[in-house]
């Protein structure tokens, strides 16, 4: 008989099987999160199943290190990469979507399924590249801070580009436009506004009141609730996340939660994200999609490295940086295999081309981490 505690002894398994990737990947000088993932491929092959309480334990996982992310970003560092992280994210965008688009068209002929396939490959996952950031030490540079707000502006953009593709495309499942930009702007006002009310009630009160005790579990209340709203008004759960770490990053108790949180989501919930993605992997799929699929990702991979990069030169940053920050958009996930299945339900795309894209997050994740390390070790 199944004990009803199962799950138990498969998030022990998953930690076990994190850990031990963790190490080895170190072992060959390449950041854990590579070991992670590749640790969860091997136990997605038929060892252990993906359960409900293992995608949720996964999704607490990433908004966790988003808001780190966040509690680490220096505001006015973010304030003054405003512009180039835009500059990158455009081209981040254009290529990508051109690239893949395009290769797609010469190969199938199809119009529809080209756009869908090159909006798919606009999105960017920077979760693995947060955390390789974070693992060799460059998350708060110039580089890693423009990252992060490119990888937001993107997430914006391919929301909006595949309103607009649906509405072309389908147009019973038109969602108007200017509906979901506003959403959007909703996000970041309540955002804005939530900012401005927590930092200054902490001020108000924090010699007033012992919060030392308190405080971090009052920033995972806020955490959540953002990351909440922000998937609710279409944004990204983790955008959410980022800028609620943010806000706390502005705040006098930013070391305390930082520290704190770090130590409750390296334990368990990040680990348990990034084996969580190698056991969402199907190989068999990914199997069926590799001559076609081999194109479109190095197409994608390309897209993302020539348009960050191209990006990067035009605001300013030298020729290394501009491939650091290139390389740092490359890792697609969740993101794209979400509108890959929404493409598969509107008859856009069929059965070989979702797996095309799995093979894409399969191999963009893999191959991020290692050239993050390898792009700036080798300009020390």
């Amino acid at each position: 008989m199944k004990s009803e505690y199962m799950y138990l002894v498969n998030i022990a398994v998953m930690l076990l099987a994190a850990n031990i990737g963790g190490v080895i990947s170190k072992k060959f000088k390449q950041p854990a999160v590579l070991g992670q993932i590749l640790m969860g491929v091997i136990l997605g092959m038929g060892i252990m199943v993906k359960t409900e309480l293992v995608t949720h334990l996964a999704e607490i996982g990433v908004i966790f290190l988003m808001f780190i992310a966040g509690l680490e970003t220096d505001i006015d560092e973010l304030k003054e990469s405003s512009k180039s992280s835009s500059l990158i994210a455009l081209g981040g965008v254009i290529f990508p979507f051109s690239f893949v688009g395009g290769a797609t068209y010469l190969l199938t002929n199809d119009f529809s399924t080209s756009i869908f396939m090159g909006i798919i490959a606009t999105a960017t996952s920077v979760s693995i590249s947060v955390q390789t950031l974070r693992e060799i030490g460059q998350l708060r540079t110039k580089q890693g801070i423009t990252i992060l707000g490119a990888a937001i502006i993107d997430d914006i953009v391919g929301i909006l580009l595949l309103t607009i593709a649906i509405g072309v495309i389908s147009p019973e499942s038109s969602i108007n436009v200017f509906f979901v930009l506003g959403k959007i702007v909703m996000f970041f006002v309540i955002t804005v506004l939530c900012g401005i009310v927590i930092t200054k009630l902490l001020r108000m009160f924090e010699l007033k009141i012992n919060f030392e005790d308190k405080i971090v579990t009052y920033a995972i209340i806020v955490c959540f609730f953002l990351a909440f709203l922000s998937e609710e008004l279409g944004v990204a759960a983790i955008t959410g996340a980022y800028f609620s770490g943010v806000v706390f990053s502005m705040t006098s108790f930013r070391h305390r939660v930082s520290h704190d949180i770090n130590k409750i989501a390296s334990s368990i919930f990040t680990p348990l994200f990034f084996v969580a993605i190698g056991m969402g992997v199907d190989l068999k799929s990914a199997a069926t999609a590799l001559g076609i699929g081999s194109i479109l990702i190095v197409a994608a991979i390309l897209g993302k490295i020539i348009g960050g990069g191209l990006g990067a030169r035009l605001s300013g940053f030298n020729k290394d940086e501009a491939l650091q920050i290139g390389i740092g958009m490359v890792p697609r996930a969740e993101v794209a295999i979400i509108i890959a299945n929404l493409g598969l339900k509107l008859n856009v795309i069929s059965d070989k081309d979702l797996s095309i894209v799995i093979l894409m997050v399969l191999v963009t994740t893999l191959v991020t981490p290692s050239l993050l390390k390898w792009s700036f070790a080798k300009v020390k």
